[in-house]
């Protein structure tokens, strides 16, 4: 029969699925409305579509190596209970060598990729874990990495997959590709040198120093030789090479890489949550909501 546009309002009324997912069940079970409830209760689609405006910023960084390929991926999920549970790790885990394997461009696109083979997509996958697990998911960002010839890759997992680090260095060996990794997770530079500092972050941080140095009292004549004593300082805070290595304090960062023959190129940290509005749960209440599930 023919599907309508109010059809497929009753439908997303009914379960809150998206218009394509209320659209298709309805196709599949020939316009009958409680089988097309049925339909999407089944794919997980309906439990899914109730969870979308919930906050998952709990979860798991990963990192997939493959040779001098690999990826690191954000996966998240509602309370840090689900997050250590062993279903949402293997989950995170076949997540991330879909991506390694199939190369999507952005998340929409992995979202939209067919699924092991299947017709189902990776969001169909997802939806059904939802279903399984009971609390939203979702995969909030990838990067992959193809390292050239002489470049090494350095992965590193701190607290469980709190935090995921893949650093890339040109040169050097994979240990210290892992040292510089560690040191990222433990120290959170925000650029690799100060060369890839913006003017405008440096023309901003000059006139705030400026202005601390003249609230100090401190003579004008001696405030710009000050300002630019600060800035270095600053520097060392933000910038990886210009930092103390985390393993000897009496060495820079891009000291020790140039001591094992390498440079650092780049590197990618995720932090689950980080820039997310986290809901704040208390164990007892984390628990007792998954009793409830």
């Amino acid at each position: 029969m023919a599907i309508t546009a109010g059809m497929v309002k009753e439908l997303r009324e009914k379960t809150g699925a998206g218009m394509m997912d209320c659209k298709k069940a309805l196709n599949e079970t020939d316009g009958d409305m409680e089988k097309a409830v049925d339909f999407l209760r089944e794919k997980g689609i309906s439990k899914a579509a109730k969870k979308a405006d919930r906050v998952a910023a709990e979860g798991l960084a990963h990192i997939v190596q493959d040779g001098s390929r690999a990826v690191i991926v954000e996966i998240n999920a509602e309370t840090d209970f689900v997050a250590k549970n062993e279903n949402f790790i293997t989950m995170v885990d076949t997540l991330a060598k879909h991506v390694l394997t199939n190369q999507p461009a952005d998340v929409d696109e992995a979202l939209a990729q067919e699924f092991a083979g299947e017709e189902a997509t990776l969001q169909d996958y997802i939806n059904s874990q939802i279903a399984t697990i009971g609390e939203k998911i979702s995969l909030r960002r990838f990067e992959i990495v193809d390292a050239a010839d002489n470049e090494k890759l350095g992965a590193y997992i701190h607290m469980g997959g709190r935090i995921g680090v893949l650093a890339v260095l040109d040169g050097a060996d994979e240990q210290t590709a892992k040292d510089i990794a560690m040191h990222v997770a433990a120290i959170n530079p925000k650029y690799v040198s100060r060369d890839a500092v913006s003017e405008e972050e440096i023309d901003r941080e000059r006139e705030v120093l400026k202005q601390q140095a003249m609230n100090e009292g401190k003579p004008e004549n001696i405030v710009e030789k000050m300002v630019e004593g600060r800035l270095s300082k600053y520097f060392e805070e933000i910038c990886l090479n210009e930092q103390a290595f985390v393993k000897d304090g009496d060495q820079k960062v891009a000291d020790y890489v140039k001591a094992q023959g390498g440079s650092v190129k780049t590197f990618y940290r995720y932090e689950v949550g980080e820039g997310m509005e986290k809901k704040e749960d208390n164990f007892a209440e984390e628990v007792m909501s998954q009793v409830k599930k």
